[in-house]
């Protein structure tokens, strides 16, 4: 069985104290990996260790997105504010700290040059930084929504950006302008990758098929089948013969033209965040609250490079149709070099790094033994392309990780518990003639193969449990010791206390519980009670008069329970019911419960969604001639909701730097009410 396994799990740790959001492997060597977490830290890993490397600190709020630079001696980070660090791995400080992102950043990339850097935001923004000037050169504008993923191309000319619109842009950085939109995918667009050698793009979505872009048309090639979970991480092959997808615990082989699954290898990794290419193995890692995972794939056994042969069982692998490829030659001179990007945005003014945060930007070291060995030895003279460089091999001299024996391991266990057994007959032959024959061991070992047959006969131990405890209670806990006795489940204490002071205590405590269940009962039947109030008034066709009735009950929950209703039918919504509604939002998006707080903002969404146009056409809209009493009515309301809108902002602007989901769906209504401005 081992010699058939094609992937297995390779380890499983606990990277952050708070919740991992994001991970990132370096695709040089593809053995080290970069995790960002709600703890507001930065770790860096060795793929096979449990220790961590080093954990860079800095950061004043949770870190969305991290890369590796293309050599794996920077590293860029972005938080939920919109900030950047960006650190030098090599001297273990920090390099940059940029800021401009209204909201978390959710995608980075490096130039393949290394002096520049891109970034996307949920401000739907993508940034192109400068990191020697420490400056922003220019900001594209034209996604809707958050921006997922972004890559430069390998001649460093062009930014390829994904968003959760389910577009996918291409920019020239040379013009600081769009070159086309791709507008095929019907969902989010989670990840995008460059092929190695040719002018070919893939991206993967959460529509739950790959596609593949020619660069010369800017037209679609082919797309894969519907999957049946989104894609979450795609990677080429090194020789760019086939792509790697990584959907909820699979990993599928596909080629194009025709599209063709070449392998679909079932791995649980959930979904993971990250592939990269190690020897002949692929590495991938997943991460699940504090804890990642990192996975191998034996890609010698799985097609196209292993198993059946491309002339008996498939098409061939894919090959360029005679596309061009990248020119990825660095500019041999600054002038040409400096050619490549846009000149300074003039509109937007460089955003310095604040000095005060580069000095609380701290590299503490946990591993200084791997630490000089993965990133010290990397001096100018190893990057040069004169120089063929050893790829760092952490695990074992030949970098491979080997395929875990599960077989052996029983072996070992039970070849000692057989002589184990003899042993344990000797360590039980005093505790039995303490109580027994001291004079007659022999006779005492055939005694205790057959003594557990008592515990058949359960009923016995009962009956003699008063005479048991006065004369000597240790030996008696002794000689029960293959049948069941029930003092040895209670606890020391539970012996001192006599029966009668016990039943009190349990009594006192179901009395504690009662009241407690008498209380949660009445207040469960109150608002069972109001609950089935509204609906008498519901049903009856006048939802406003019963949300009215609802609000006027004075009981957050039974207006919970009421937005969860018109949430869950959002065409009930109108201008009246919006205008009513909206003054208990606000208290409810500050209220201490989770629940109540993701439920508000939910309504939130839909009434600015709906009616945000609307309500913004009647403000600015020319006064109108002569009377017009619905307009003046229409007006009215608008008015009431936009200055509840704007009351409600400040508490949204506020809490938009929180972690986790909560914060995420603050930042998302902080985007929806900027319609309103």
């Amino acid at each position: 069985m081992a010699q058939t396994k094609r992937a297995w799990k390779l380890q499983e740790f606990v990277a952050h104290g708070g919740n991992v959001n994001c991970l990132a492997m370096g695709h040089k060597t593809g053995r080290v990996m970069v995790t960002g977490g709600e703890d507001r830290k930065v770790n860096l890993w060795t793929a096979g260790k449990p220790n961590c490397i080093m954990s860079l600190a800095g950061h004043t709020t949770a870190v969305d997105s991290v890369r590796f630079g293309h050599n794996e001696e920077m590293v860029v980070a972005g938080s939920v504010s919109g900030a950047l660090k960006i650190w030098n791995l090599e001297e273990a400080k920090i390099l940059r700290t940029l800021t401009g992102h209204k909201s978390s950043v959710r995608s980075l990339d490096f130039h393949p040059y290394g002096d520049y850097a891109a970034s996307g935001s949920t401000d739907s923004t993508i940034k192109l930084w400068d990191i020697r000037r420490k400056g922003c050169i220019y900001t594209y504008k034209g996604h809707s929504n958050p921006v997922n993923t972004l890559r430069f191309s390998p001649d460093g000319k062009w930014i390829a950006t994904g968003g959760e619109d389910s577009l996918i842009k291409i920019w020239d950085l040379t013009a600081g302008k769009l070159l086309t939109d791709m507008r095929l995918h019907t969902a989010g667009v989670n990840v995008i990758e460059f092929h190695p050698n040719e002018m070919l793009l893939a991206s993967g979505s959460s529509d739950k098929t790959v596609k593949f872009w020619d660069l010369e048309t800017f037209q679609l090639i082919c797309s894969t089948d519907q999957d049946a979970s989104p894609v979450r991480s795609i990677c080429f092959d090194s020789e760019g013969a086939c792509l790697y997808s990584g959907v909820r615990d699979y990993l599928k082989v596909y080629g194009w033209e025709p599209t063709h699954c070449f392998d679909s290898v079932p791995i649980a990794w959930g979904e993971v965040a990250d592939m990269s290419i190690a020897k002949n193995q692929l590495i991938g890692a997943s991460f699940s609250k504090t804890n990642v995972s990192t996975f191998v794939i034996d890609l010698s056994r799985i097609q196209p490079h292993g198993g059946v042969p491309h002339q008996e069982g498939g098409p061939p692998l894919s090959s360029s149709h005679g596309r061009r490829s990248f020119l990825t030659e660095r500019p041999p001179t600054q002038s040409s070099r400096q050619a490549s990007v846009p000149k300074e945005d003039e509109t937007e003014p460089v955003s310095l790094s604040p000095d005060q945060e580069d000095r609380e930007s701290v590299a503490d070291i946990h591993n200084p033994d791997d630490f000089r060995e993965i990133f010290q030895p990397k001096h100018r003279i190893d990057r040069s392309p004169t120089r063929t460089q050893e790829p760092f091999l952490p695990p074992q001299d030949d970098g491979v990780f080997p395929e875990p024996e599960p077989v052996r391991q029983p072996a070992q266990v039970t070849k000692p518990s057989t002589n184990a057994s003899k042993p344990r007959v000797k360590r039980e032959l005093p505790t039995t003639n303490r109580t027994s024959q001291p004079a007659q061991p022999p006779p005492a070992v055939r005694p205790v193969v057959p003594e557990p047959t008592p515990i058949v006969r359960a009923p016995d131990p009962p009956a003699p449990v008063e005479p048991s405890v006065k004369p000597t209670p240790p030996a008696q806990r002794q000689t029960s010791v293959p049948g069941v006795n029930p003092n040895d489940f209670l606890n020391a204490d539970a012996h001192r206390v006599g029966d009668s002071q016990r039943q009190m205590t349990e009594e006192m405590f179901f009395d504690e519980g009662s009241k407690s269940h008498d209380v949660m009962s009445k207040v469960l039947s109150k608002r069972v009670k109001d609950l089935q109030t509204v609906r008498v008034m519901w049903t009856s066709g006048n939802i406003k008069t019963a949300i009215d009735s609802a609000l006027s009950m004075n009981d957050k929950a039974v207006t919970v329970d009421v937005l969860n209703i018109l949430n869950a039918k959002s065409g009930l919504w109108n201008l009246d019911i919006s205008a009513s509604l909206l003054p208990h939002l606000k208290d409810l998006v500050s209220n201490k419960y989770e629940e109540y707080v993701m439920i508000a903002c939910e309504s939130l969404k839909i009434v600015l969604r709906n009616f945000g146009p609307v309500i913004k056409a009647n403000l600015t809209a020319p006064p109108g001639i002569g009377v017009d009493l619905s307009r003046e009515d229409r007006y009215r309301k608008c008015n009431g909701c936009y200055k509840q809108l704007m009351e409600i902002r400040t508490v949204v602007d506020k809490k938009c730097a929180l972690a986790g989901s909560v914060g995420e769906t603050f930042r998302q209504l902080q985007i929806l009410m900027g319609a309103l401005d």
